[in-house]
């Protein structure tokens, strides 16, 4: 009897063995991945991260920026910003888009024939990272993104840490540009949907966003000398072939999120009151790409709305206000998601030579960014348009607020860019609007979502005590 338990008790021990050093074969699934390819995850980070911000650029960010204003669940254009409705949490736009880039930097770093994903990771991440932070500032970085490698409550860093330090987004933007210039394998970039794999642009894209950053900081830092470099080297995004950007098509799943909504999300939100003003006073032709005429005009005559309306007192018909163009629904295939633009680099070098950053024709930086920014809203640029009311420096124009007013119209649907140069210069001039939230203020960062507060409460508290108990009032390190 004691021979057959002992028999028993080895096989067992046996059989067991077996079971636990096969268990990762026999559970795992041949036919699910356990890793994802980065050519699968580039191609889905940077579509996921620009869809979702042409959404949320149209719903949120336009409101902000004054473009557009919404009729109701308003709540965002009243400026009650920790109430999103229909949009205005792009937080987790942010985060999960970061999270899934890391993935991709990792894989390049430590597996040899993903090294070529490597400078475009680098770049993404400081691409997406100073949008994060030029909206809330403060936020939870060099312990984020690695899940359940890293800590699941990261510490929120400084604004001024997260572009200057290393690995912060200036110095991606260089570890970028070196990985890329060190690349000597023949493996191509897959998964590229900006650039079709070609590594020279994304150098220019990096340099591009350096311009734009560099700017952004300077008046806190002086960015001069390297400002001037990039200006005198030229190796930046120059023309509209050259853009940061994907296309939209006509059809789902591709085509933009608005058209795809139903029609009743589409007609919630009208031209802006201040975008009327301003494109009118232009003699301005692109009024007829971005709007159509309200449907009650007789002269096909375009009416804009103040925005912030209390629409629980106030009579609105939609009829009588101009909603968005074909080009925002009914012909997507002409819209594209933008990271960032030949004209929004041309603008940004006028702004520095204006500012005598570098030594430049801010004029003829101006002029560029004004004929790249009617071509690519596909709108023909009136002969007279620049010799007109958007002539430079003419009529005792502040030339400052002319550039940021050109970058401003043209940055429709972009993101939030057209807010935050606001915050940033104060340029165009915004209207006080109708029915603040605010106490009639503008808003100068979004405040950081409640999750946070439920979900990383510790250093949510230190980052809420040092914005005021996250006041939205409360400004950003390159503002303050």
């Amino acid at each position: 009897m004691k021979k057959i338990i002992y028999t028993i008790s080895i096989l067992s021990l046996i059989f067991t063995t077996s079971c636990t050093k096969d268990f990762e074969d026999i559970n795992t699934n041949p036919n699910s991945p356990s890793s994802v390819q980065p050519s699968l995850l580039l191609r889905q980070v940077i579509y996921d991260f620009g869809e979702n911000m042409s959404y949320e650029g149209f719903v949120a960010g336009d409101l902000l920026s004054q473009h557009r204003t919404a009729l109701d669940f308003n709540l965002f254009d009243r400026h009650a910003l920790k109430s999103p409705q229909l949009g205005g949490n792009p937080w987790p736009i942010f985060y999960t888009n970061l999270r899934d880039n890391e993935i991709i930097l990792k894989q390049s770093q430590t597996v040899e024939t993903f090294a070529v994903y490597e400078g475009p990771a680098l770049i993404l991440k400081a691409y997406m990272t100073a949008g994060l932070t030029d909206l809330f500032g403060d936020v939870p970085y060099f312990e984020a993104f690695n899940g359940v490698e890293g800590s699941v409550t990261p510490t929120y860093d400084l604004q001024e840490a997260i572009y200057l330090n290393d690995n912060g987004i200036l110095d991606n933007l260089d570890k970028g540009i070196a990985a890329i210039e060190a690349y000597s394998d023949a493996i191509p970039l897959e998964g590229d949907i900006l650039f079709n794999g070609d590594l020279e642009a994304w150098i220019k894209f990096a340099n591009a966003l350096k311009i734009k950053h560099l700017l952004r900081i300077s008046d806190k830092v002086d960015v001069s000398s390297e400002m001037q470099t990039l200006f005198d080297e030229g190796n930046y995004i120059t023309s509209n072939s050259e853009n940061a950007i994907f296309n939209f098509t006509n059809t789902d799943p591709n085509s933009f999120r608005l058209a795809q909504l139903r029609i009743g999300d589409f007609n919630n939100f009208v031209l802006s009151e201040t975008m009327e003003d301003i494109l009118i006073n232009l003699n301005d032709t692109r009024i007829s790409s971005l709007f159509r005429p309200f449907s009650n005009s007789t002269t096909n005559e375009y009416n804009g709305l103040l925005n912030g309306i209390d629409a629980s007192s106030t009579s609105i018909a939609l009829a009588d206000y101009s909603l968005a163009s074909t080009a925002f629904r009914e012909d997507t295939s002409t819209l594209d998601a933008n990271f960032i633009t030949a004209w929004e680099v041309q603008f940004s070098l006028a702004e520095a030579a204006a500012r005598n950053i570098i030594s430049a024709d801010a004029q003829t930086l101006y002029n560029n960014g004004v004929i790249l920014a009617f071509e690519y809203w596909n709108t023909e640029l009136p002969a007279d348009y620049l010799t007109g009311p958007a002539a430079y420096n003419a009529f005792g124009s502040n030339p400052i607020e002319q550039i940021l007013t050109q970058k401003w119209i043209a940055n429709v649907i972009n993101g939030y860019e057209g807010w935050i140069e606001y915050r940033r210069t104060g340029f165009p001039e915004l209207q006080t609007i109708s029915a603040s939230l605010n106490n009639d203020i503008i808003p100068v960062r979004m405040p950081y979502p409640a999750e946070e507060e439920a979900l990383n409460f510790e250093n949510y508290s230190v980052a809420a005590s040092a914005t005021d108990n996250n006041s939205i009032n409360v400004p950003v390190w390159w503002n303050e």
